[in-house]
């Protein structure tokens, strides 16, 4: 059974989720990216899900123009033959991601207000690893006065090889944009940008429209 849509973040870390589907896609405006994800929430919300899938939450980027989705289940297998099951931008392909290092800061009891996610193109599972690891450790080696919002970052790497994606939980959007204008930015950009084989593609702060959970 699944649960009705509701307005709560998903558990990024939630310990029985071993895969991720993400998929995006442009929207031109609020009116269009809204009906969208109506009919996502709508859909997902009245299926019948397979045992595999435990969490769906869709959600609308800052500036109107993105619609995301994110999907966590135990395996893969669930997921592929469902989504074939649904009609319109429900059946929008999603890229497959595994969670693979999260770092959680001192605010991490604090609810979340501003969901950042960043995307990095990579060539390879070394250079995944070799990034993610650069973040990790320039975060960790960070005082929290640096970034007193920050409350996690949750990296996840394509099973492909190709993409690094971080969602980030944020106590607001105001927190972000002090991290932005200072120091640990600075740091964080050299240690992504400066490994071969990484190509930052930028990120998009998220609203979430809703989420249903198994």
């Amino acid at each position: 059974m699944t649960s009705p849509a509701t307005a709560a973040l998903p558990d990024i870390r939630r310990p029985d989720a071993g895969v991720v589907f993400v998929s995006h896609w442009y929207v031109p405006g609020r009116e269009s990216g809204t009906a969208a994800l109506r009919e996502l929430a709508g859909q997902w919300s009245t299926a019948a899900w397979p045992p595999g899938i435990l969490s769906f939450s869709c959600f609308l980027s800052d500036d109107d123009d993105t619609v995301l989705t994110y999907t966590q289940c135990r395996d893969a297998a669930a997921y592929g033959d469902f989504v074939r099951s649904l009609t319109g931008p429900a059946r929008a392909g999603a890229v497959e991601y595994r969670l693979h290092r999260s770092v959680v800061t001192a605010a991490g009891h604090r609810e979340a207000g501003c969901v950042v996610i960043a995307a990095f193109d990579v060539d390879g599972a070394e250079r995944q690893e070799h990034v993610i690891g650069s973040l990790v450790e320039t975060l960790e080696s960070m005082p929290l006065a640096q970034h007193p919002g920050m409350i996690s970052a949750n990296f996840h790497a394509s099973v492909d090889g190709t993409r690094v994606l971080n969602y980030a939980e944020w106590t607001s959007d105001a927190a972000h944009d002090v991290f932005l204008d200072g120091a640990s930015r600075a740091s964080t950009l050299r240690a992504s940008n400066d490994i071969p084989g990484v190509r930052p593609v930028g990120f998009k702060r998220y609203r979430l429209h809703s989420s249903v959970v198994r």
